[in-house]
């Protein structure tokens, strides 16, 4: 709690930020992402980035981490690049996800809850609100589990897809190459025929005359 202009909104919004929040539009005063980056003013320069650390009593391990106190990390800079730490560790921000589901936190909890949120939650669709209900009740892990489960399964049965296109055309081009190979052969045993009957004069083979008597008259 405090007055107006104190800084609530800019601690809200840095923790909801940290932990993997990408919309801008859920960040009050920011029309753009970039503009969470402190832009400078009359005595100071401005930054070229944006960061915030935000560490967490895991004591009671309801984190999946083998840690007492576990601290998450992210860095935004100009060029539009995040960076994201868990305990100090370069991580994904799928990773962040991951490890925050089923607790309320996260871009997608129900611990942080801007101004406007809750109009927007009573006026939001059925599957809308469903989200946030699953995520209450714990369910949420497991519905995240079986769409990645799904979704493996769909890339797994594209590239099986893609599989069977080339080995269908590699199929079509063994017919054709078998024949090639087989004229081949048929060429190098020729060739070998051919280079063996050159090795005799051209009339063929004659052998040597004998019997017709001895002595230098009687030999041809």
């Amino acid at each position: 709690m405090g007055p107006n202009g104190s800084g609530k909104s800019n601690i809200s919004d840095s923790i909801r930020w940290v932990l993997g929040e990408t919309s801008s539009k859920q960040l009050r005063g920011a029309g753009k992402m970039e503009d969470v980056i402190f832009g400078g003013t009359q005595t100071r320069g401005a930054m070229g980035y944006a960061a915030v650390s935000l560490t967490i009593d895991n004591s009671d391990h309801g984190l999946e981490m083998d840690a007492d106190e576990v601290t998450i990390g992210r860095r935004y800079y100009r060029s539009g690049e995040s960076e994201y730490t868990i305990n100090g560790q370069s991580v994904r921000l799928k990773d962040v996800y991951e490890l925050l589901l089923d607790t309320g936190l996260g871009r997608d909890g129900y611990a942080i809850v801007g101004q406007g949120r809750i109009a927007e939650i009573v006026g939001a669709k059925s599957t809308e609100r469903r989200e946030i209900f699953e995520e209450a009740s714990g369910i949420a892990k497991y519905r995240y589990r079986k769409n990645e489960a799904e979704r493996r399964l769909a890339a797994a049965e594209g590239n099986l897809e893609r599989l069977r296109d080339i080995l269908g055309e590699l199929e079509k081009r063994v017919g054709p190459l078998k024949r090639d190979s087989e004229k081949a052969e048929q060429f190098l045993a020729y060739s070998e025929t051919r280079k063996g009957a050159g090795n005799y004069p051209v009339g063929g083979f004659n052998p040597p005359r004998t019997g017709y008597g001895t002595g230098p008259a009687a030999q041809v």
